[in-house]
């Protein structure tokens, strides 16, 4: 690993996983810094960074709702938010090569409100799960 890990950073060059399938790809490391920020610039407008006043906004929003009581309010704030981090795969399978991003999104402002949401719009409102199957046999 260490002769593998030592080549690639002389030719300066980069491995990470591919989309499909358990494979390696190596690729230059000019080239996929490119095709991230070919992705970025197609996908979202970033001109500002708004983490300040959009967690101040998600702070108003839960001392406001009635949905929260004032005592558990504080679980759903994140005291030190970050930006969310992207782990890149390559798409071998798609001309171009563009990229598939995973987003984790745990350290943003509004995760875990989102997720306060979530279950209670799923608690309220029982859909069917019409398409879905509960194992093989169903």
């Amino acid at each position: 690993m260490k002769q593998i890990t030592t080549k690639l950073k002389n030719k300066n060059a980069t491995a990470t996983s591919a989309d499909k399938g358990n494979s390696i790809v190596t690729l230059p490391i000019q080239q996929y810094k490119q095709k991230i920020q070919n992705f970025i610039n197609n996908s979202f407008q970033t001109n500002t960074n708004p983490k300040k006043t959009f967690q101040g906004q998600i702070r108003k929003t839960i001392n406001s709702t009635t949905l929260i009581g004032p005592d558990s309010r504080w679980k759903y704030k994140n005291l030190n938010p970050t930006k969310p981090t992207i782990r890149r795969l390559i798409k071998l399978h798609k001309t171009d090569q563009p990229i598939r991003p995973i987003v984790n999104w745990q350290n943003a402002p509004a995760y875990k409100l989102v997720k306060l949401l979530t279950e209670k719009i799923q608690h309220f409102s029982q859909l069917p799960y019409t398409y879905n199957i509960r194992n093989t046999a169903q």
